[in-house]
């Protein structure tokens, strides 16, 4: 188990690694090869050329790309220095820079945006998954039964419509029309636990509408095909009881499929659920990466674009080790 670990963490290590060169490379490579410079992006058209050049030296640009790729992969772990001959700036750890538009630290920013993208990442996975695998394991159970049948036409309708459809006649309806709830956009400073579920309680209900239908069919689909393999059979043959062998058997079988999307799913939605934080003005990860795309802010884009990264490469090594923890033979692979 524990080369096993080694091995998995070790895939994880390189592949940030790639996100980060190939990222870095895209937003400061790229553009120079396009004939933009990067400086004029920072301070505007009309800054001066010698007011350029300063800037040039203070963050780096007249370096080597290399140079550039490692101080600002040191920059994430231990901080960075911005020098400009005299004038010296300290950007602390983990540094991703400063704000084209604001000239604020990234961190600054995205840590705000963190707690909102996770709080609402986090509340509408466990409605999701609770609610979308409990109806694909019952459809499963009543193939062709009017459960069954109206639980695919809902699962259907959730797929088929938007978020921004959703969550606007949600709004329409629980805000605007009957004021049950009210939505802070900025979350960031809000007090009190009764601000956050009443600002997010209506977006985990649409997102995880959504999902859930998603993993309503895939579990219903991987369901009926566990249960008709042979060691079901079986064990209903041995004097097993209905619920043993749905829960101990055929759900466990069926969880492979079903971890490996909510692995994805989750670590997608960890980099930012840009929708639903568009349809409901949440100000999270996503906002802010559709705000920085708006105002051609690199040093945000490149900071939301590396954290989704991380956040997908950690979701599928969580995914990874609960895979060796249902099935030992992915242990051995």
């Amino acid at each position: 188990m524990l080369a096993y670990l080694i091995r998995r963490l070790g895939a994880v290590l390189l592949m940030v690694l790639v996100v980060l060169l190939t990222t870095f490379s895209i937003f400061f490579l790229l553009p120079k090869w396009a004939g933009q410079d990067t400086a004029v992006l920072f301070a505007g058209k009309a800054t001066g050329a010698e007011q350029l050049e300063g800037i040039r030296q203070k963050l780096g640009l007249d370096e080597p790309v290399l140079v550039q790729f490692w101080d600002f992969v040191k920059g994430i772990p231990m901080g960075r220095d911005y020098a400009n001959g005299g004038d010296v700036t300290r950007c602390d750890a983990p540094c991703f820079g400063y704000s084209f538009r604001t000239e604020e630290p990234v961190w600054d920013t995205l840590k705000d945006a963190l707690p909102v993208t996770g709080a609402l990442a986090a509340g509408a996975c466990v409605m999701w998954l609770v609610g979308g695998v409990a109806i694909g394991v019952l459809s499963a159970l009543r193939r062709g039964s009017v459960w069954d049948r109206s639980a695919m036409v809902g699962a259907l309708s959730g797929v088929s419509m938007p978020i921004f459809f959703t969550g606007m006649v949600m709004m329409g309806i629980f805000v605007h029309s009957l004021g049950w709830l009210k939505i802070d956009d900025d979350l960031s400073g809000a007090d009190g636990i009764d601000i956050w579920l009443q600002s997010l309680i209506l977006p985990w209900i649409a997102l995880a509408f959504l999902y859930a239908a998603m993993y309503a069919r895939l579990t219903r689909a991987t369901m009926l095909e566990v249960l008709g393999e042979d060691y079901i059979r079986t064990a209903r043959a041995k004097g097993l009881g209905e619920p043993s062998v749905i829960r101990k058997h055929a759900l466990r079988s069926a969880m492979t499929p079903i971890l490996t999307v909510f692995g994805l799913d989750l670590g997608a939605l960890l980099g930012g659920a840009v929708l639903t934080e568009q349809t409901f003005g949440l100000k999270g990860l996503g906002f802010e990466a559709v705000d920085a795309i708006s105002n051609k802010d690199l040093p945000v884009i490149l900071g939301v674009t590396l954290i989704a990264a991380l956040a997908i490469a950690v979701a599928n090594l969580v995914v990874d080790i609960m895979y060796a923890v249902i099935d030992p033979r992915v242990r051995l692979s």
